[in-house]
């Protein structure tokens, strides 16, 4: 039986998304006789209408892409049932456009939104995958997701690199990493880096500590510091907000960016030449990293396999060492956080590591 597999990228880009959709396709290909539609910019394509066939030899030559083929883009999942100016009905218009195209099975390649979305449709009676892809790892039932061990090793580049230059001028570094609620990049390149502060979402930091354990580093001859800092990380102060006060708060402080406020308390304290460095959305471009081509390929192969065997409302999970699936309505919505009292933490302390609390 001929099956028509729709395929969208949604979210925020990551290395490894070609990577899977390859995957996906190829797999398909040969177990069963197949048409694969690519949908344009992730939601927003399914909700417009705007599709097309992808031929077979355009699945060729991806593996090593950073990016997406199919495009991609946001869509707020707190949108999705909200008729706007335009008058219309998303979900309405995703279920109707999934028709037009006569899909017999749609898979969604995405983080926490996308996964969000991807269960409303399985509840509004479509068939779907998930695909969970996210440079944060923060992806309910899943150990790891593709995306993230290519970031790691961005992210800990630029801790190396950044190493040499703080030790020549006898500066602190302060490195914002991208995690606006789970600090599993940062936590995995401070490590891998060597940082000497790792400041995480999850565990709230008080500044007397940070500035402490710099001043104890001075003290020990050790005249330049490393400081790696989710850019979702808070004070103290500030995680015993309710977040509409937080928020005003920091504008009160006049806040810019958390190692910006970290850099210039730092430097208010101790008289220390700070510098910030954010590398931004480099952590997010790229060419994927072996580890992950790898891991992006099997979560692919696992989907089309979840298609030949019509096991629809899924989402794709590495468990242990063996891919699986867990039910996309018990992942959906929640996120997976770095436990305070989780093994790598228990490293970075054994080390003298500081979090800061």
């Amino acid at each position: 039986m001929k099956r028509r597999i729709g395929l969208l990228t949604s979210g925020g880009d990551c290395p490894g998304l070609n990577a899977a959709i390859r995957g996906v396709a190829r797999a398909a290909y040969e177990m069963f006789e197949t048409e694969i539609v690519g949908i344009a910019d992730g939601y927003r394509g399914l909700i417009q209408g705007d599709y097309r066939v992808v031929e077979r030899h355009e699945f060729s030559g991806i593996l090593t892409l950073g990016g997406t083929i199919l495009g991609t883009s946001r869509q707020p999942f707190s949108q999705m049932r909200v008729v706007g100016e335009d008058n219309l009905d998303k979900v309405a218009a995703m279920k109707e456009n999934y028709r037009k195209m006569g899909l017999d099975c749609l898979v969604t390649l995405g983080g926490n939104g996308t996964h969000k979305t991807a269960n409303l449709l399985c509840g509004e009676g479509l068939n779907v995958i998930g695909l969970p892809k996210t440079i944060d790892n923060d992806i309910y039932g899943t150990d790891v997701t593709f995306g993230f061990h290519t970031a790691v090793d961005i992210a800990t580049e630029v801790i190396d690199r950044l190493h040499t230059t703080a030790a020549s001028h006898g500066r602190c570094m302060v490195i914002e990493m991208m995690g606006n609620k789970a600090g599993w990049l940062t936590l995995y390149a401070g490590l891998a880096g060597g940082a000497d502060v790792i400041l995480l979402p999850e565990i709230p930091y008080d500044m007397e500590a940070v500035v402490a354990k710099v001043a104890e580093r001075a003290q020990n001859k050790k005249h330049f510091s490393i400081i790696a800092v989710a850019e979702g990380a808070l004070c103290k102060v500030e995680a015993a907000m309710k977040k509409k006060d937080r928020l005003r708060y920091r504008e009160d402080q006049h806040f810019v960016t958390v190692s910006q406020r970290i850099a210039a308390d730092l430097q208010a304290a101790l008289g220390v030449e700070t510098r910030v460095v954010i590398p931004g959305h480099v952590q997010r471009g790229g060419a994927p990293s072996a580890y992950d081509r790898v891991l992006a390929t099997r979560f692919g192969v696992h989907a089309a396999e979840l298609i030949r065997d019509e096991c629809y409302g899924a989402s794709v999970a590495m468990l242990g060492d063996t891919v699986g699936h867990n039910p996309l309505g018990e992942v959906a919505g929640k996120t997976k956080l770095v436990p305070t009292a989780h093994q790598l933490v228990g490293v970075a302390r054994a080390m003298g590591i500081s979090f800061g609390d």
